[in-house]
């Protein structure tokens, strides 16, 4: 008896607008307007991933941009409802895939200072540190921390993705959903 939940981490298109606009307002304190998912749809050095059920829930999402060798990951968020089941890890990983397969060399992204689930999550994909933007976040004066995360281009960073899909796919096993 298969008691776990099948879910799809895919390109996301225009039908899932309205869901990514409320995860938005859910968790980013409307960071980004409809237009704005909108152009990263259509633009096609963007990607937004999302990973959806079977019935196109949207459980959460990412985006990347390609910038010449550059792979920066411009927003993650997962509904409040889902967090703590490692989707945001999910994500994470198909993003870097995803930068893998465009043969990015490198992967950047900012976080508040004070988000110290997300700079874990991050760190755990060997993210580090490399500078701070002083009050990058207009509505609380907050700092930005620089998170860099070299060698995406490499054999081994294809073995490590390999891996850690997994070990994603059997925490999210273990919590009932089969990626």
């Amino acid at each position: 008896m298969n008691l776990s939940h099948r879910i799809y981490l895919r390109e996301i298109d225009q039908k899932f607008l309205s869901q990514l606009r409320a995860i938005d307002c859910a968790c980013l304190g409307d960071f980004w307007s409809l237009e704005a998912y909108q152009r990263e749809i259509d633009n096609s050095s963007s990607c937004v991933l999302g990973l959806t059920t079977e019935n196109h829930q949207l459980l959460g999402f990412g985006c990347l941009w390609s910038i010449l060798e550059e792979a920066h990951i411009t927003v993650l968020a997962v509904r409040p409802e889902y967090q703590g089941q490692s989707f945001g890890k999910a994500i994470v990983w198909g993003l870097l895939k995803k930068a893998r397969d465009r043969k990015l060399e490198w992967a950047t992204l900012e976080v508040r200072a004070s988000n110290h689930v997300a700079i874990a999550l991050y760190e755990s994909f060997g993210f580090k540190e490399i500078g701070r933007r002083p009050k990058y976040y207009e509505v609380t004066g907050e700092d930005a921390l620089m998170l860099w995360r070299k060698g995406i281009h490499t054999e081994e960073f294809s073995i490590l993705l390999e891996h850690w899909h997994e070990l994603i796919s059997a925490r999210l096993l273990v919590k009932g959903w089969n990626l």
